[in-house]
C-alpha cells in the first residue's frame, strides 16, 4: 500500500467570520493524534497526503493537521504537503492576523503551483488546521476535504464543501466567466470538468476558479472530544454525525483513524480514503 508520509522529528508528517468563538483565555489539555489512509478501487495511485506534525514556533506549541486529496495525479498534492504550513507560518503578519496570512499563503502556494509544479491538468484539496497551545484552531479550506468539530456528542463541520451545486459557489464560477454542467447521471462540474469550485492548480481553469479559503478560528473548551479531518472518500459514505458516534467511546487517536476507515471500506467507499483525529484529553 503506498502511504504518502513522512517522519520528521519523531511526528506523522503524511504534514471575518461572525460565527468565530471569543479569544477568553482557556486552560491547555493533553492532545494526541492518529491517521490512516487506504488506497482507493479507482484507477490510479494513491493521490491522498496528509500532515500529522508537533511543532514549537516563538514559544508556542503548534499542532500541524491537513488532508491533501489530489486529482488527475499527485504532485499538487504532495507539494501542498511539504510547502503549504511553511508559507503560512512564514507570513509575517500569522500572529496578529491569522486570517489574512493564511489567505494570503493559499494565494502564494497556488501561484508557485501553477508556475512550476503543474500545466493544464493536476490539482488538489486542502483542509489546513493549526492548533495552538491546544487551545485555538485555525481551520482552512478549499474543496471538499472537511474538518469536523466533535463537541459534547454533537459533530460541528467548520469548512465548506466547495460544491458547484450550491447557489453561492456557482455564482462565483459565473462571476468568472465559467460555467457549471451537470450531465445525465453525473454530478455537477466547473466547465463539465471538475466537481468543485475551488481548489489548487487546475491551471486550465484558473480563470474559473480559486484557492481562496473559506477560514473559522475556534476555541478548544472542555466539551470539546475530537476533531477529525478526512477526504471526501470518508464523506461520501457517512455523515458528519454518524463518523463522530463510530469512534465517540474511543480514547485512543490511532485507533479511532483506523476505525473510521473500516467503517468507511464497509460501506463500499471507492475512492482513495484518508483521514487524522486529534483527541482531546
Amino acid at each position: 500500500m503506498f502511504l504518502s508520509c513522512k517522519e520528521k522529528a519523531g511526528h506523522g508528517l503524511c504534514r471575518e467570520d461572525a460565527e468565530d468563538d471569543d479569544d477568553k483565555e482557556l486552560p491547555s489539555r493533553k492532545v494526541s493524534h492518529g491517521f490512516h489512509l487506504v488506497r482507493g478501487k479507482m484507477d490510479h495511485g494513491m493521490e491522498d497526503y496528509i500532515v500529522t506534525e508537533n511543532r514549537k514556533v516563538n514559544g508556542y506549541d503548534l499542532g500541524l493537521y491537513a488532508i491533501f486529496d489530489g486529482h488527475s495525479g499527485r504532485e499538487v498534492a504532495e507539494y501542498l504537503q511539504s510547502h503549504l504550513f511553511d508559507n503560512i507560518l512564514n507570513e509575517p503578519d500569522f500572529w496578529t492576523n491569522p486570517k489574512q496570512a493564511v489567505r494570503r499563503a493559499y494565494k502564494a502556494t497556488n501561484d508557485e503551483i501553477l508556475e512550476k509544479v503543474v500545466g493544464s491538468r493536476g490539482g488538489s484539496t486542502a483542509v489546513t488546521t493549526i492548533l495552538i497551545n491546544g487551545e485555538k484552531l485555525i481551520v482552512a479550506n478549499v474543496g471538499d476535504s472537511r474538518a469536523v468539530l466533535c463537541r459534547d456528542g454533537v459533530a460541528k463541520q467548520i469548512t465548506v464543501d466547495h460544491n458547484p451545486a450550491t447557489e453561492k459557489e456557482k455564482d462565483l464560477v459565473e462571476s468568472r466567466g465559467g460555467f457549471v454542467l451537470k450531465r445525465p447521471g453525473t454530478v455537477p462540474r466547473v466547465d463539465g470538468q471538475l466537481a468543485m469550485t475551488r481548489a489548487f492548480g487546475d491551471g486550465k481553469l484558473k480563470d474559473h476558479i480559486t484557492s481562496e479559503p473559506d477560514i473559522k478560528v475556534k476555541k478548544i473548551d472542555d466539551e470539546t472530544d475530537f476533531i477529525i479531518l478526512a477526504s471526501d472518500g470518508l464523506w461520501k459514505v457517512m455523515s458528519n454525525q454518524e463518523a463522530y458516534d463510530c469512534i465517540g467511546e474511543l480514547d485512543d487517536a490511532q485507533e479511532a483513524a483506523e476505525e473510521l476507515i473500516e467503517e468507511a471500506l464497509s460501506r463500499e467507499s471507492y475512492d482513495d480514503v484518508s483521514c487524522v483525529v486529534v483527541v482531546f484529553h
